[in-house]
């Protein structure tokens, strides 16, 4: 049995009270044991005393494969962006190239504390794609949820649906409001058949259309959703249907104002996302804040969310968008270890959620576990060069 015991952390569960001076032990990638003063026994010991330990963050959206393309598009609205990159970026890529640009996008996110992406993934162009974008993400050593984006092959699709372990398969679609109904309401119901999380943009008015048809789920998952009114966010949230916002790239493209606090304020629980990193860093540091600093101007200070609510949604809920809720999310005994040794905040007594978000960066990651395997440690990736990738 493999084990390994972090050692004295400040232990931020999520789920629960913060636990300062608390190990976390693992054992064959899963959780088995938190509280102070555990047996090391036969465990690699990771020493967190004057680290926070938190979970692996969840990226809930990621077009993985743009990452060759970081600041290709600085200035780029979505009346270019389509054209330009999904026009005529993404024919030009081999397999070859969609794999290496999920490994490098994989890696990056790694890096940056990232340990599960939903990958809504553009490159899953011919069933070579396909394979060479999951080995990408098994090679990496992160967790996916690699969005199918072809669904006309629906040979490929099923292919895709069929994996378990790290990497599994999901439908990504255009959905309603971007493209045909009807091939949208066959594609959502392939996916329920698949027992699949299905995710499409949206901007908000195919919320309705989905209700009326019975089509809203906890299977489903709509992002962005910039223009929704607060009506249509309760029948999102009476149906369960996954939310995901983000909002650095929706502020820089021109989306609309983030409709995290709609969601919010409706009973949703919003997951966060990259998105592209054409114009964006490849961390949920930035969307946290990005948020917490959007809701302070909303709703002014006095009755703005915790900072700490953004870890939360980088966390847990991003794992219940993306479907994980049962296995990732939370320091949980049970649970997938998939977890960070953060520094920077040694200083402080007390919680100290809310100052993660506020005030760390990927440079405070120093060391990440995904599956109970170190893939970063002492600030170091283990098992990629991430020069020579980019």
């Amino acid at each position: 049995m493999r084990k390994t015991l972090l050692k004295g952390g400040h232990v931020i569960t999520v789920d629960g009270p913060e636990r300062p001076d608390t190990d976390v032990l693992v054992a064959d990638g899963v959780i088995t044991a938190i509280g102070p003063g555990l047996p090391e026994l036969d465990a690699t010991v990771v020493d967190a005393s004057g680290y926070v330990v938190t979970p692996g963050l969840v990226d809930a959206h990621r077009h993985v494969w743009q990452a060759p393309l970081r600041g290709l598009g600085v200035d780029m609205p979505m009346s270019r962006y389509l054209p330009e990159v999904l026009g005529a970026a993404l024919p030009g890529y081999t397999a070859a190239d969609a794999g290496r640009a999920t490994l490098l996008g994989a890696v990056e996110a790694l890096d940056a504390g990232v340990t599960t992406v939903f990958d809504w993934s553009n490159a899953t162009l011919t069933p070579a794609h396909t394979d060479a974008v999951v080995d990408a993400f098994e090679r990496s050593g992160i967790r996916a949820v690699v969005g199918h984006g072809n669904a006309v092959d629906e040979a490929d699709v099923r292919r895709l649906a069929a994996r378990t372990g790290r990497v599994t398969g999901a439908l990504a679609i255009l959905g309603g409001e971007y493209g045909d109904w009807d091939e949208a309401v066959a594609q959502i119901r392939l996916g329920r058949e698949l027992g699949v999380v299905v995710s499409m943009h949206a901007g908000g008015p195919v919320v309705r259309r989905l209700h009326d048809a019975g089509l809203l789920g906890p299977d489903l998952q709509l992002v962005h959703l910039n223009a929704i009114p607060a009506d249509d966010v309760k029948l999102l949230v009476a149906a369960g249907a996954a939310v995901v916002v983000t909002p650095t790239v929706e502020a820089v493209m021109g989306h609309g104002p983030s409709a995290y606090g709609r969601l919010a304020d409706g009973g949703g629980r919003p997951a966060l996302g990259v998105d592209v990193v054409i114009n964006a860093t490849p961390d949920l540091f930035e969307p946290m804040r990005d948020t917490l600093r959007t809701e302070r101007l909303r709703a002014g200070s006095a009755a703005a969310p915790p900072a700490a609510t953004m870890l939360r949604a980088a966390t847990i809920d991003g794992a219940r968008a993306v479907g994980l809720a049962d296995s990732i999310g939370t320091i949980t005994v049970g649970k997938r270890a998939d977890l960070l040794l953060l520094d920077g905040l040694a200083n402080l007594t007390g919680e100290r959620a809310g100052a993660v978000v506020s005030c760390l960066t990927p440079a405070n990651v120093r060391t990440v576990l995904v599956d109970g395997h170190l893939v970063k440690h002492e600030g170091r990736l283990l098992h990629h060069d991430l020069s020579a990738l980019r």
